[in-house]
């Protein structure tokens, strides 16, 4: 960011400001050459000396040319995904075919044994496929494991629920087909193939392009090998998003990604009557409206910044009543200037711990320079820049690079001709914006054409019953943040956030199944022709 440094943006509380770390060390066991050298030795079948191999047909082959990748941790050199053509994945999912068949006839009390020790082998592989998570996409420790636990503990519920939940229904006539985001590779995606498996589809996934596919190469070799039928491939998507979304046998397609490609995949769905789930982007924002309890939301501000706001359920945007600006901005200044970023590998000392970080890199050094291009934009069409982060107060290796790094930025008030001023930057770049009437919050807050979540900050209850159901996001939060959610908890989002069947407890595998309407069956969800929304 190029913008002067300026009064306004230097933390209000001196003493949250985390003093210069001192010079450190990759802790040792954790480098990617012993990393890689684990998972060959756990999954050889899976893992090559020098790459990765795809499951297909049944089995780990090294087809596909695997391309040329880095970590954003701090540039190393990785073997990327092995990427194979249009031929390939249409043998790959015409076999998955033929498996689902088999599968749909196998007892639920086998489908649930195997999926059971699925989750008892990817148990043992937590630790690895954190690890995995950190260099991959750069999340610290504790998140990295909050990532697998958290897809682990989900299924183990559905393994507790899924002869009620599966009382009159059948599996889909055809496996599913996932396209998933980077970000949450376990507890999404790992997880939703789970479920799937154990409503009884065979499931083909897709590794996504930008990261997380050595922790899914892992995580499906423990599951092939309890026997369930699944697929992994890796590809571009534009050269084989057909056989992926249009394959004539497939059951349903769940995707996680931008709105972009995912109107690209509505589109092609349109004449199939196919089951889908499309989660998108969106912008969600909070709302500040007459409020106090400014300790309470520094703890919100503060855990919002976990992962550098790379989730689908981030808050990058907040809509602040005017006369309120002055509390807010000093409380939301003090949580910047506390937020701890770096290597999350990097240690004082061989002896000790992983550092407890809010944040590393971003996805890659690319992000990293659009997001600073966002906000020069932003300040060039006379945005104020509220706060400009310094790198030199991260945690690092000595002489690192640290391109695909950034510290937390904000503007104030960006003009409507921002390219970020309708969507989501998907990184540490926030944006505050001042109103002074309900109309105007409302207008502001529901800029991005919906969103998965949203919040209001208010003392005012009667204000937050009247404004929240005009607010076009699926879950709102009075006084907290909403997250994704998991097990009973349903989850999905408004406008163009989201198209197709709402997911997560009962409503995953409803969107899975055929209940006795077959394909006609209405589901919940948000669809062109009708919209059946769960009470809020």
């Amino acid at each position: 960011m190029t913008a002067p440094q300026t009064t306004a943006q230097q933390p209000t509380n001196p003493q949250a400001t985390p003093p210069r770390p001192a010079a450190a060390q990759l802790k040792p066991g954790t480098s990617w050459s012993e990393t890689y050298a684990r998972c060959v030795q756990q999954a050889p079948e899976a893992f090559a000396a020098d790459r990765l191999l795809n499951l297909v047909r049944g089995e780990w082959r090294a087809v596909g040319a695997p391309g040329e990748h880095t970590t954003p941790l701090d540039g190393t050199e990785i073997p990327g995904p092995p990427r194979i053509g249009m031929d390939e994945a249409q043998s790959a999912v015409a076999f998955a075919i033929e498996q689902h068949t088999a599968w749909g006839k196998v007892p639920l009390d086998e489908r649930k044994a195997r999926v059971a020790a699925a989750v008892d082998g990817l148990t043992e592989q937590r630790d690895l496929l954190a690890l995995l998570l950190v260099w991959e996409i750069g999340k610290p420790w504790r998140l990295a494991c909050a990532d697998v636990d958290r897809a682990l503990d989900g299924v183990r519920w559905y393994l507790d629920n899924i002869e009620r939940q599966l009382d009159g229904r059948t599996p889909l006539p055809g496996p599913v087909s996932n396209i998933a985001s980077w970000n949450y590779p376990m507890s999404v995606q790992v997880h939703a193939e789970l479920v799937q498996l154990l409503a009884g589809n065979a499931v083909v996934a897709k590794t996504p392009s930008q990261g997380g596919f050595h922790c899914l190469t892992l995580a499906h070799a423990v599951m092939l090998r309890a026997g369930l039928p699944v697929t992994l491939l890796s590809g571009e998507g534009s050269k084989i998003a057909d056989a992926l979304i249009r394959a004539d046998g497939l059951g349903a397609l769940a995707f996680v990604g931008g709105r972009a490609n995912g109107r690209k995949a509505a589109t092609s769905l349109a004449d199939l009557n196919r089951r889908h789930f499309l989660e998108q982007e969106g912008l969600n924002t909070w709302g500040v409206w007459r409020y106090s309890d400014w300790p309470a939301l520094a703890a919100h501000l503060r855990k919002g910044f976990e992962y550098a706001k790379q989730r689908c359920t981030a808050y990058p945007r907040y809509v602040v009543q005017r006369s309120l600006f002055p509390a807010f901005l000093e409380t939301y200044l003090g949580v910047l200037g506390s937020l701890r970023f770096g290597h999350p590998l990097a240690v004082a000392a061989p002896d000790d711990p992983l550092p407890e970080l809010d944040f590393g890199p971003v996805i890659h050094a690319a992000k990293a320079t659009e997001l600073r291009a966002h906000f020069d934009s932003a300040v060039a069409a006379r945005a104020v820049p509220l706060h400009v982060g310094d790198l030199d107060q991260g945690s690092f290796l000595p002489g690192q690079s640290r391109a695909a790094y950034l510290a937390p930025a904000a503007v104030l008030n960006p003009p409507a001709s921002w390219a970020l001023h309708h969507s989501e930057p998907f990184g540490p770049l926030d944006s505050i914006v001042l109103v002074d009437t309900e109309s105007e919050l409302l207008a502001a807050m529901n800029a991005g054409n919906g969103s998965l979540v949203a919040s209001l900050a208010t003392d005012d209850q009667e204000f937050a019953d009247r404004v929240a159901p005009d607010l076009l996001a699926f879950k709102v939060g009075i006084n907290k943040p909403r997250s994704r959610g998991d097990r009973e908890e349903v989850f999905g989002g408004l406008g163009a956030s989201w198209k197709g069947a709402f997911v997560g407890g009962d409503l995953l595998v409803r969107a899975v199944t055929y209940g006795a309407d077959g394909p006609d069956e209405k589901l919940y969800g948000n669809f062109p022709s009708y919209s059946l929304y769960p009470v809020r």
